[in-house]
């Protein structure tokens, strides 16, 4: 089967450093070239692939100083993937809505898979504006956020079972919360946590260009006080003592 993945251009494919959508493509594309299909994986020139890559961006725009505006890239990259549309027998989005227009006409050989939140109430009118589009939700929950779309399946994102080796005896005495600094990822209310019950934190996090003013305002000076250590991003080899070592993992979601 001839496949085309369509990955965020945000980041690589594997990301370098903080990257989940970017991660989850990575690991999809390779299995499917492991299973013996064709695929071309649209997404930066930094990504790493066994597939077939058309870059669309020279790196990952978050990587690149230049870029103010990270859409005139999707808008090529769309404008590339629909030329050669006709080539694959699926081709399958992973940048939330932007190509619906575009695909609408073939949308029985499209499927978006659904990796952020879908709570907002900006989402109904445009998946009842496109409900032949279909889309793939990542758990049962997000899915019934948005019953009237058309979700076609739950696929549950994973990773391989033998990514990160277990440390059965944790030492390190805190908690870890690792991810992204946002409002929605809830880091205030993890320090709140933390503190009320008497355990240091550690945050290992990335935080993008639009979070900046949240955490300057918001988790900066919760930072000034003990019990905290703000890490900032780290890569995949060092999750594994980061999450290994922590008695568990505090996440705070908004959803």
């Amino acid at each position: 089967m001839k496949i085309a993945q369509i990955a965020p251009l945000m980041e690589s494919v594997p990301p370098r450093l903080y990257g989940g959508t970017e991660r989850i493509v990575s690991y999809l594309t390779e299995d499917l070239v492991r299973l013996g299909h064709e695929v071309t994986l649209f997404a930066s020139a930094d990504s790493i692939t066994a597939a077939n890559l058309v870059d669309c961006a020279s790196m990952a725009l978050r990587l690149d100083g230049n870029v103010r505006d990270p859409i005139p890239y999707y808008m090529l990259m769309l404008d590339r993937v629909r030329e050669i549309a006709e080539d694959f027998d699926i081709l399958h989005f992973h940048i939330d809505q932007f190509h619906f227009p575009i695909f609408r006409p073939i949308a029985n050989r499209t499927v978006t898979t659904l990796h952020g939140r879908q709570d907002l109430p900006d989402l109904k009118p445009l998946y009842i504006g496109f409900s032949d589009m279909p889309l793939v939700s990542i758990s049962n929950d997000q899915g019934r956020l948005i019953a009237n779309a058309n979700v076609v399946a739950a696929i549950h994102h994973g990773i391989p079972s033998d990514l990160h080796k277990p440390i059965y005896d944790p030492r390190g005495g805190y908690v870890a919360f690792l991810g992204r600094i946002s409002p929605e990822k809830g880091p205030e209310r993890a320090i709140r946590i933390a503190r009320a019950l008497g355990v240091p934190l550690k945050i290992a996090a990335k935080i993008d260009k639009v979070d900046e003013a949240y955490f300057r305002a918001e988790i900066a000076p919760l930072l000034n006080e003990p019990g905290v250590e703000f890490i900032g991003e780290i890569n995949e080899r060092g999750k594994t003592e980061f999450l290994g070592e922590a008695q568990a993992l505090l996440y705070q979601s908004s959803q």
